[in-house]
C-alpha cells in the first residue's frame, strides 16, 4: 500500500494540477470513508460521489404510486428493507405502513413469490429497485413465477442502468470529471463493454475497482497513470470478479424479461433509456399495467441538495439541512436514507462539525 501511495504522489507531481475523480458506486463511497482514503491520498485529488445509490435515485412518484397500490383492498407490497424510509411526497413506506398500508420487508424477491403462491386470494406486488446487480434476481423470480403460473404476483420495476446516467452526467457539463471509479458490483453482471463509450466519446479515464482499501487505492493509481500518459481506457482492477463480457447467464435473464426505457431519477430528472421495464409479452406481471394509478406530480423537498450531490456538483455538507433537520433517523432527502447514500456516509464517517 505504501508503494502505491508513493507512486500516486509521484504521478501527481507529473500531472501538476488538481484532479477530480468520481466514484459512481455508493458502496465505494462508504468504503472510501471507512478506510480513510481521503486522508492518505494527496490533497490535490478530490473524490466526488456520483449517482450510484439505487435507493437514492428512486423517484418520489414511484414511491407515491407504490404506496397507493399497497392501500388498495387486499394488496400486499413487498420491498427490500433499505427502501422503507425513502421519502415520498408525503410518506415513506414505514409511515404508510403505520397508517395501515400492507407493506412488508423481504430479503429476496423469491420470498414475495412464495408468499403469493401460498396466498392466491391476495395480490402480491414486489417493488423492484436496484441497478444491474439486482435485476437478474428479479428476472430469475419471474422465470419461477412463469413456471408456477403465478396469477397474483406482480413486479413494480424501478430498475436503473448506470451507463446512461454517466452519459447524461458528462453531457450536462455541470462538473469537470478527470476520471471515473466504476462500480465493481454492477460490472460483475454487465462487464466493462457498456462503459467503453466513456473513452471513445468522452476520453474519460475509467477503472472498475473492488471495495477493499487496496483495490480503491490501486484504482486511483491506475486512473492517474492514464491521465499522466493521456491514454484513457476502461481498465479492470477488480479482475477477481469482473470480466470484460460480464456474466452471460445473468445478462440473458435480464434481456429475456426486461427492455430499456426512459426513467426518472430522483434529483436528476428523466434520463433516456436508463430504466428497465418488463417486455410486453410479460405484461401480466407488470404492476403498472394491472393497477392504473395516477398521483399528483411531486416536488423535491425544499432546500434539499440531493440532486446536486448525486451529480457531483456539491458535497453533502454544503446542504443547509445536513445533520440538522436531515439525519439518518429523520431523512429529508433520499441520500440520507440508504447506508450507501452519500449523505449517510458523510454523517456516519465524516468529520463535519467536529
Amino acid at each position: 500500500m505504501k508503494e502505491i501511495i508513493k507512486k500516486i504522489e509521484n504521478l501527481m507531481d507529473t500531472i501538476s494540477r488538481p484532479i477530480k475523480l468520481m466514484e459512481v458506486c455508493g458502496t465505494h463511497t462508504v468504503a472510501i470513508f471507512k478506510h480513510g482514503i481521503r486522508d492518505i491520498i494527496p490533497g490535490e485529488i478530490t473524490l466526488l460521489s456520483g449517482p450510484g445509490c439505487p435507493v437514492c435515485v428512486t423517484a418520489i412518484k414511484d414511491v407515491d404510486i407504490a404506496i397507493a397500490i399497497s392501500k388498495m383492498n387486499g394488496n400486499i407490497l413487498f420491498t427490500f428493507g433499505d427502501m422503507m424510509r425513502v421519502p415520498g411526497s408525503k410518506h415513506s413506506f414505514y409511515q404508510a405502513q403505520a397508517e395501515g398500508a400492507n407493506i412488508r420487508i423481504v430479503y429476496s424477491p423469491m420470498d414475495a413469490l412464495e408468499f403469493a403462491l401460498k396466498n392466491k386470494d391476495r395480490k402480491v406486488i414486489f417493488f423492484a429497485t436496484g441497478f444491474e446487480t439486482t435485476s437478474p434476481s428479479i428476472a430469475g423470480t419471474l422465470f419461477e413465477a412463469e413456471k408456477a403460473d403465478a396469477q397474483n404476483f406482480y413486479i413494480y420495476s424501478t430498475h436503473k442502468l448506470v451507463p446512461p446516467a454517466l452519459k447524461a452526467l458528462l453531457d450536462s457539463g455541470e462538473v469537470r470529471i478527470d476520471g471515473l471509479i466504476l462500480p465493481g458490483h454492477v460490472c460483475t453482471i454487465s462487464g466493462s463493454k457498456p462503459y467503453e463509450f466513456l473513452v471513445s466519446e468522452y476520453k474519460v479515464p475509467s477503472v472498475i475497482t473492488g471495495f477493499e482499501a487496496e483495490d480503491i487505492i490501486q484504482g486511483i493509481m491506475m486512473l492517474l497513470e492514464q491521465i499522466a500518459s493521456n491514454k484513457p481506457s476502461v481498465e479492470i482492477q477488480y479482475k477477481r470478479a469482473v470480466r470484460k463480457e460480464g456474466n452471460p447467464k445473468a445478462l440473458s435473464f435480464i434481456n429475456e424479461y426486461f427492455e430499456p426505457c426512459d426513467a426518472k431519477w430522483r434529483g436528476i430528472g428523466i434520463i433516456p433509456m436508463s430504466g428497465l421495464k418488463l417486455k410486453d409479452k410479460y405484461n401480466r406481471w407488470d404492476a403498472t399495467k394491472e393497477f392504473n394509478i395516477d398521483v399528483p406530480e411531486p416536488r423535491e423537498p425544499k432546500a434539499c441538495q440531493c440532486g446536486f450531490v448525486l451529480r457531483g456538483i456539491k458535497i453533502p455538507t454544503d446542504c443547509p439541512l445536513f445533520g440538522k433537520t436531515c439525519t439518518p433517523e429523520r431523512p429529508v432527502g433520499a441520500c440520507m436514507v440508504s447506508s450507501e447514500g452519500s449523505c449517510a456516509a458523510y454523517f456516519k464517517y465524516g468529520r463535519w462539525g467536529k
